[in-house]
């Protein structure tokens, strides 16, 4: 009887004994610690796929959104009356150019101001001119127009700079014009108007297709 009990406390301790070292190696197994290096590799692998392509599709749309610059030079609201109410529209009016001798002006209208913005930039490029600069950047000769209201002048003044104000600087600085002086002859002080001016002064110094 004693040794039987012997033989079954030598029983029960034993598995005591031999579960200890199997929740050991469960608990801090080999392979757990290169699944996550595994992982990163592949992460890593897979982030610089990624980067090439997206990042050459990114440097050629920034490319071709860097090839015009472009200011707003007015964004309003706008209602029209309709038979149920008023209708709000947005307007926006910006100057495209490529500060290169290419300059264009647009006007856009749309329920939201980013696809007004898109209209607008649609119409200046429609409407781009081509200046014929001189080799300092800037214009042969004293020009001068009016539209609507606005009476703008735009004259040849060596080593000044550019000196102009309202939206006529923008579209001298975006078509790349230097060395002139701008001056507003009228009271407007609209910028579309100011701005289209500006542009109907500077195609009599636009090459001609």
């Amino acid at each position: 009887m004693t040794a039987e009990h012997k033989i079954d406390e030598g029983v029960e301790i034993a598995p005591e004994a031999i579960e200890l070292p199997i929740i050991e190696d469960t608990v801090v197994p080999a392979p757990d610690l290169k699944v996550p290096e595994k992982k990163s590799f592949q992460q890593r692998r897979g982030g610089d796929r990624d980067r090439g392509p997206r990042g050459r599709g990114g440097a050629r749309r920034d490319e071709r959104r860097s090839e015009f610059a472009q200011k707003l030079i007015g964004i309003r609201r706008v209602a029209r009356v309709m038979a149920g109410g008023r209708r709000f529209n947005f307007s926006a009016a910006l100057v495209l150019g490529d500060k290169k001798g290419r300059v264009g002006v647009g006007l856009g209208k749309a329920a939201d101001t980013a696809l007004a913005i898109e209209k607008a930039t649609r119409h200046a490029k429609r409407g781009m001119i081509t200046l014929n600069l001189t080799k300092m950047r800037s214009i042969p000769h004293d020009v001068k127009a009016k539209y609507c209201a606005s009476i703008v002048e735009i004259r040849p003044s060596p080593g000044r700079g550019l000196v102009a104000g309202s939206s006529v600087r923008a579209v001298l600085e975006l078509a790349g014009v230097s060395d002139v002086t701008a001056k507003l002859l009228s009271r407007s002080k609209n910028p579309i108007n100011n701005a289209r001016a500006a542009m109907a002064a500077l195609k009599d110094v636009s090459k001609k297709s």
